[in-house]
């Protein structure tokens, strides 16, 4: 693998990986690139709360707000869904049209006999995966039922 670092203080910063494919590596990178813009503010009932993108068990839709939910509480986010899916690493699956899912706070899945599929999070956070990003949670999750 060869490493080239060209400093240009005239072009705007940007990080360019020629890889033949994903890695552990590409994704540390690609985490420490995105690392700068991974927090968010969340409001919580009683304060504000600096967020960290990798505690955030899943970003979900309620009642029109965006909300992360973490281990310990929901906290409401000033953006956008499809915004806030724009910081997200490839630690995040979108897994139906209002809920973003973190991979790694996942703790199993249930099938139901329709062939539903219900996501259960390590803080008992449940959700469900919607038949359109079905076959993109089974790729991205690495298995098939």
């Amino acid at each position: 693998m060869k490493f080239r670092l060209i400093i240009d203080p005239n072009r705007d910063e940007e990080v360019i990986i020629y890889a033949k494919q994903r890695s552990e590596i590409t994704d540390e990178i690609e985490n420490l690139v995105k690392e700068e813009v991974t927090e968010l503010i969340g409001y919580g009932k009683r304060d504000i709360v600096k967020l960290d993108i990798r505690n955030v068990v899943c970003f979900t839709v309620d009642d029109g707000k965006v909300y992360a939910v973490t281990d310990k509480e929901k906290l409401w986010i000033k953006s956008r869904l499809y915004q806030v899916e724009g910081l997200l690493d490839s630690n995040f699956v979108k897994i139906n049209q209002s809920c973003i899912a973190n991979i790694k706070k996942i703790k199993k899945f249930d099938v139901s006999f329709g062939g539903a599929l219900t996501v259960i999070f390590k803080n008992g956070y449940t959700d469900y995966v919607s038949r359109r990003q079905m076959k993109i949670v089974k790729e991205r999750i690495g298995f098939n039922l």
